[in-house]
């Protein structure tokens, strides 16, 4: 028979940013309380699957959203620098100011790339490695890989066979969402989506496009 293994591909819950700054990769950015709530939410619903590996990307936010599930599953976190954010030449700057700054626009010639960050074909590439890589681990069982909105959301366009440019704003990969990936054997099978802490997500700002990563 051939096996089935899923793949949930979980995004950071809420991150304290009173600032609104696109935060990127810095460092320092810490889960707020209604994050670690919606963290602890993600555990319980969570922790009745056959999860045989945790890993999450390096940034606090991931491995913080991680550590209940962890607990709740009696599982290590792993660090994989594949699930980290992608790169953006606008982390520090406030989201409401990157459009109305004229010496921004120059690097917004190539939405397709797109040209303000890291390509989408290189986190189509390390996303995907990341992937087969827990995929082949946890066989016949199932994985959780913590990682941030555009990266999840990239490797489920290229999975969906959809575009790569798209409108932040569109994206379905809410703060603490899974994006679950079914395989039969190396087949990938069917692609699903549900928000444990959908209860406490705030409604987006004026500003928002997408959310904060």
């Amino acid at each position: 028979m051939t096996a089935s293994t899923v793949v949930h591909l979980l995004r950071h819950a809420e991150v304290h940013n009173p600032e609104g700054l696109l935060y990127g990769r810095l460092p320092g950015y810490h889960l707020s309380e209604t994050g670690r709530s919606m963290a602890d939410m993600v555990a319980k619903a969570l922790s009745g699957r056959d999860i045989t590996a945790l890993l999450s990307s390096p940034l606090e936010r991931a491995q913080e959203t991680a550590a209940p599930l962890a607990d709740a599953l009696g599982l290590t976190v792993r660090t994989d620098e594949r699930l980290i954010e992608a790169a953006n030449i606008f982390e520090g700057v406030a989201l409401g100011a990157m459009f109305r700054t004229p010496r921004h626009y120059r690097h917004f010639w190539n939405p397709g790339r797109p040209s303000w960050g890291e390509p989408y074909a290189d986190i189509i590439r390390r996303m995907r490695g990341a992937i087969d890589d827990v995929r082949a681990e946890a066989r016949g069982h199932e994985a959780v890989l913590v990682s941030h909105q555009l990266p999840i959301w990239t490797i489920r366009q290229a999975a969906e066979r959809r575009r790569l440019w798209h409108d932040p704003r569109r994206r379905q990969c809410a703060l603490a969402s899974v994006t679950s990936l079914t395989f039969e054997g190396d087949r990938l099978t069917s692609i699903g989506y549900s928000e444990p802490a959908g209860a406490l997500i705030k409604p987006p700002g004026p500003n928002s496009r997408g959310s904060r990563r």
